[in-house]
């Protein structure tokens, strides 16, 4: 199957983005009083603004003190409603700051979705629960498979939820027990039972695992423990607060050698690290683009943040169930396609083998080999390398045999070699 990334706004044309800013000064002058109150306005304190009316149809309440309290402000021209049709992907930067820390920081909040896709949630839970379109979200809610698990239950397992999401495509009760012992989204997190939770938290919990899991994600998988992904801070509403990491990984597209070479050995390191490591579960990449990964301005780490479309198997018990052919390495088929940032995956496999070579193929194909474009531009992350090292031919070799193997388990060996490499260059090159 193919997994394809839409194209971003920022590849509109140039005509485009001058009849939208045109449009948009338009709008400014024909509602200037507006504008003006929206400016002022502090609308992350607005209960409505955050959708907190919906609950539990919604994300969580951890953070609402946060939110309501004026603690949390939009940046800038984030505060502008009217250039809310330019974020198609309901993500706003905005600043948060304690009393009695004295000072504030950057955080990045988001709806999960698009206004369209949050419009077909509601729909969808109004239907099943009266049959019409739209209905009171708070009485529809228990009327609905989003309430199936309320009461006395006492685990979530997997035929509960297999399938809602990339998340839980395959879940073992071991991935579910983790998901609910680290959800973060109530007073009693700790416990992997599910009756410790209260029906309006079960029903976020669902709620979140169908339409959009990347919080729990990153709360299953914190980046406190080392995990490659952004930290999660908490939801109010519809709304959800992750930490700003830094510059997407596109802002590095042109930067000097040496720090490509950097930031192109922590991609392999990340994608070593979700497919083999302690907790022997496999964190598959099933959407990669350098819009999915930043870099800390700090310590110059790479970061995971969009988590949304990860998969993940629990090679335990992939181990321990033995299916047919589970122990074959499994060799991702290399794709040339037409499309930036395209992949070709079975989510059958990858839920079967115990060896598999996903990440590193997703990887050098989208980010890092000259198979990789994005924005109109190719060549990947280590495009024009020195001429000592292009002269050499090894670091091409290895970026084309990881992404288009030649060789049976070819990529392995590439992925192994290549980590190796890089790090011998950024060592060399610090």
């Amino acid at each position: 199957m193919w997994r394809l990334v839409p194209p971003k706004l920022g590849r509109l044309s140039r005509s485009l983005k001058l009849a939208a800013l045109g449009s948009l000064l338009v709008l400014m002058v024909l509602h200037s009083p507006s504008l003006l109150a929206s400016w002022q306005r502090n609308e992350l304190a607005d209960r409505r603004f955050l959708q907190l009316n919906k609950c539990p149809a919604c994300f969580g309440t951890s953070w609402c003190r946060r939110f309501l309290n004026g603690q949390v402000v939009f940046e800038a021209w984030g505060r502008l409603r009217l250039l809310d049709f330019l974020n198609v992907k309901n993500v706003y930067f905005a600043q948060y700051g304690e009393p009695r820390e004295g000072g504030r920081r950057r955080v990045v909040l988001k709806r999960l979705g698009s206004q369209r896709e949050l419009a077909q949630l509601d729909q969808s839970i109004c239907k099943r629960a009266t049959g019409r379109p739209r209905c009171d979200l708070l009485q529809a809610m228990p009327r609905t498979e989003f309430a199936r698990l309320n009461g006395d239950v006492r685990l979530l397992t997997p035929e509960a939820v297999e399938g809602w999401s990339d998340l839980v495509h395959c879940p073992s009760q071991r991935l579910l027990d983790r998901l609910v012992r680290r959800y973060a989204e109530t007073k009693d997190s700790g416990s992997f039972l599910l009756r410790n939770l209260k029906d309006s938290e079960r029903m976020q919990l669902l709620l979140t695992l169908a339409f959009n899991p990347e919080p729990l994600v990153l709360q299953s998988f914190p980046s406190d423990e080392g995990w490659p992904f952004a930290k999660y801070l908490g939801a109010c509403g519809r709304m959800v607060a992750v930490n700003y990491v830094g510059e997407e990984l596109w802002s590095y597209f042109n930067a000097p050698w040496e720090k490509r070479v950097d930031l192109a050995w922590q991609l392999m390191e990340i994608a070593e690290q979700l497919t083999n490591n302690d907790f022997e579960f496999a964190l598959y990449l099933l959407d990669v683009s350098f819009d999915n990964f930043a870099v800390g301005p700090r310590d110059g780490k790479v970061i995971i943040v969009d988590a949304e479309n990860v998969l993940v198997a629990d090679k335990r018990l992939i181990r321990q169930n033995k299916p047919e052919n589970w122990d074959v390495w499994y060799e991702s088929k290399f794709d040339d396609c037409d499309k930036e940032a395209c992949l070709s995956f079975s989510k059958e496999i990858l839920c079967a083998r115990a060896t598999v070579d996903h990440n590193y193929y997703a990887v050098c194909q989208n980010l890092l080999s000259r198979h990789a474009t994005w924005r109109g531009a190719s060549g990947g992350l280590l495009h024009d390398p020195p001429s000592e090292i292009a002269k050499d031919g090894r670091l091409e070799a290895l970026l084309d045999e990881c992404a288009n193997p030649k060789k049976r388990y070819g990529r392995f060996q590439a992925a192994k070699e290549l980590r190796e490499y890089l790090a011998q260059l950024s060592n060399n090159v610090r």
